[in-house]
């Protein structure tokens, strides 16, 4: 049976990189138990008084991971990228302490699949995801674009003009343009669920789900 692991367990973060320090400092606010590691004297002075724990130690020396305790923990995040030599020393030290969970930055295909055969459980290509995303935003009317697997997306938008000033019933979305409006923001207001019985003014904004390419489509309508 596989072990299941608390959803407020301890996070080990090694590197404090940009990326490292970012995924340590939003887990903190999270209020999530961090012990962050690096090899930069300098950084770990920066975040010691940020996050749970910030220690220096060479995460390359598996026996460096021990006496920090890394064993003790169900999840770990590989941060570090700018040395594919490292990134994969540390990944491989991380999966033979039999962490359950790993997380591994990595900064190319190649480097992903490695990572991935060695064990992570998880490879995350941080700027290119943050690529895409972003030729998802420049268009100017999606202002949050979330892709998911098999080209599934959420983004948050502005309503075109052809369902505005109707209910989401009478737009008929999902029929014309296969999506689904999840939610709506007007101004001044939270986001709510949307119903069929919704109508959407000039002024709101929108969560839409669908295929990317539909998503794609409905912004290019009219505004």
């Amino acid at each position: 049976m596989v072990e299941r692991i608390a959803h407020n367990a301890p996070v080990l973060v090694v590197g404090l990189g940009r990326f490292g320090a970012a995924t340590a400092g939003q887990l903190d606010r999270l209020d999530r138990e961090v012990l962050a590691v690096d090899n930069d004297a300098g950084l770990v002075q920066k975040w010691s008084e940020r996050v749970t724990h910030a220690v220096q130690a060479d995460a390359r020396n598996i026996d460096a991971l021990r006496q920090i305790g890394a064993q003790e923990f169900s999840i770990a995040v590989c941060a570090v990228g700018s040395s594919i030599e490292a990134s994969v020393l540390i990944t491989a030290n991380l999966v033979d302490l039999k962490i359950p969970q790993i997380w591994a930055k990595a900064i190319s295909t190649s480097h992903g699949k490695i990572l991935a055969r060695i064990g992570a459980n998880h490879v995350i290509y941080p700027e290119r995801e943050a690529g895409e995303r972003v030729a998802h935003l420049v268009s100017g009317r999606m202002l949050d674009f979330i892709e998911f697997d098999d080209d599934f997306a959420i983004v948050k938008m502005y309503p075109p003009k052809e369902i505005r000033g109707i209910t989401l019933a009478e737009a008929q979305v999902r029929k014309r343009f296969k999506l689904t409006v999840v939610g709506i923001k007007s101004p001044g207001k939270e986001f709510t669920y949307a119903t069929a019985d919704t109508v959407v003014s000039n002024h709101d904004l929108i969560i839409v789900s669908g295929h990317s390419q539909d998503i794609e489509r409905f912004a290019t309508l009219q505004s």
